[in-house]
């Protein structure tokens, strides 16, 4: 159940990252990881937000250059 999926939003702007990161979590079983990278400036705070909001759990946020990578772990 450990099986980590991958989200490339980099290219897309508010509110997509946010929009594509519901529908692929959705997809997900509860454990299971996604990592999302995104160029977008607002998507740090856009998906934070998002993921306490719905409960899931924010296990790590890290920046190269312009890229955001956030790892969140589907808890329902």
């Amino acid at each position: 159940m450990s099986e980590e999926k991958k989200l490339d939003a980099t290219g897309l702007f508010c509110p997509e990252p946010v929009f594509r990161t519901k529908i692929e979590i959705e997809k997900m079983q509860s454990g299971q990881i996604l990592t999302v990278s995104a160029d977008d400036p607002a998507a740090e705070d856009d998906i934070s937000r998002w993921v306490t909001r719905n409960g899931h759990e924010l296990l790590d946020v890290s920046k190269n250059n312009s890229t955001i990578t956030l790892r969140i772990k589907k808890v329902k």
